[in-house]
């Protein structure tokens, strides 16, 4: 039986594509079993917890769909950045990717029943999913690595004009998938992209040179 070697690139890949494929279909899952849910006005964390401004929180049967999916997505990008740091031997960059993974975990454990909390991780997700987008470019060959730079800007400015409660008709919910769509799209097409990368060339130590 031959083993089947895969490069660490391949492997960061592999866990981020897994990890926006299982999410996407969670998404659209939860989405069904949360009742008159409307991506409008609903916040997509509403899937997770429902707080609304008046009355009490409502948990719905997506909740388990969407905390747990979300998690896991975390749990893959982190062990994503792991292997990107193998490959490429480039801290910061992973660190980055890293940082959008906890974000991610920290939406799902901390859902809108924890208040400040659930804010505080919701906004380290979007942030540095924009910033991965971008920050990843210089691994991938054109085309991909310019769609990656516009999905990192495409989030990033989505997010400004989210915080900023500038929606555009789009309602809450609208812009905020504005902000999360760019960062699936580039997350599925940066893991496949890996998947089939090897891990750039160690350069070879010198050996003395001996004088006459």
């Amino acid at each position: 039986m031959v083993a089947l070697a895969l490069s660490n690139a391949s492997k960061a890949g592999t866990a981020i594509f897994l990890g926006a494929a299982q999410f996407t279909v969670c998404l659209v899952l939860a989405e069904i079993m949360f009742p008159n849910y409307n991506v409008s006005t609903n916040y997509i964390s509403d899937l997770g917890a429902f707080c609304p401004s008046v009355g009490p929180c409502i948990i719905e049967p997506s909740a388990d769909i969407f905390n747990g999916s979300i998690i896991l997505l975390g749990l893959l990008i982190l062990l994503g950045a792991y292997y990107l740091r193998r490959a490429f031997r480039s801290t910061p960059t992973a660190i980055v990717v890293a940082l959008a993974g906890v974000g991610a975990m920290g939406v799902g454990l901390f859902p809108e029943t924890t208040g400040i909390w659930h804010s505080v991780f919701s906004l380290i997700v979007f942030l540095f999913a924009g910033l991965s987008a971008i920050l990843t470019f210089r691994y991938q060959k054109r085309p991909m690595s310019y769609f990656s730079v516009v999905l990192g800007a495409m989030t990033l400015a989505a997010l400004v004009l989210f915080i900023g409660g500038e929606y555009f008709g789009l309602g809450a919910g609208g812009m905020e998938r504005m902000v999360v769509y760019p960062s699936l799209i580039w997350s599925l097409g940066f893991g496949g992209h890996m998947m089939s990368t090897d891990d750039p060339a160690r350069p070879q130590p010198q050996a003395p040179s001996s004088s006459p």
